[in-house]
């Protein structure tokens, strides 16, 4: 059974875990959502720490972002914002968009701001992206290294091999994944 997980905006900041999370919804281990305010905070955060990047080309990745994946965007769920109750009140939404697409998991960096005696009742967990990816590993490991070696192979300028790939999975706060993917290598 494919889990359902709403991916926060902390999650889609960065732009190899974003990546990375999206190729394994494509190849179907997880039924990937989230929302227009979601983009609208993930892109807004990047053009304000990197105005260095093409607007246009921001656009684009949003776009892409949303055809890539069937049924991704979650709408008509603002109703469901007030009644909800969170430690930060601006991620209720989330919450609220993963209570309407019924799905099972929040993923997100932000454990703190969904604590578990708030999701329980809603039928929702948050996981750091580490402990879902590695569960999707775990699950399927082909899956999280066929699309980490499709990210090796597209990248450019620099190249960036799947060991590369995988230290920057490392620092970037993801060691039980990195850990996974390392024996795999061999």
């Amino acid at each position: 059974m494919t889990v359902t997980a709403v991916y926060d905006a902390n999650v889609l900041y960065p732009s190899l875990l974003r990546d990375l999370l999206i190729r394994i919804a494509v190849a179907g281990a997880v039924r990937a959502r989230w929302t227009d305010l979601i983009l609208d905070e993930v892109f807004r955060n990047l053009r304000a720490d990197r105005p260095d990047l093409d607007f246009g080309l921001l656009i684009r990745t949003r776009s892409l972002m949303n055809d890539a994946i069937r049924d991704v965007l979650v709408s008509d769920f603002e109703h469901l914002i007030d009644e909800l109750q969170l430690p930060d009140e601006n991620d209720r939404h989330v919450l609220a968009a993963a209570v309407h697409a019924h799905a099972e998991v929040i993923v997100t960096f932000n454990l703190k701001d969904f604590p578990d005696d708030a999701l329980r009742a809603r039928g929702v967990v948050a996981q750091h992206p580490d402990a879902f990816l590695t569960e999707r590993f775990d699950e399927d490991p082909a899956v999280v290294t066929e699309a980490l070696d499709r990210i090796s192979a597209a990248t450019r300028n620099p190249h960036r091999t799947v060991a590369e790939l995988v230290r920057r999975l490392q620092a970037s706060g993801l060691p039980m994944l990195a850990d996974r993917l390392d024996p795999a290598r061999d």
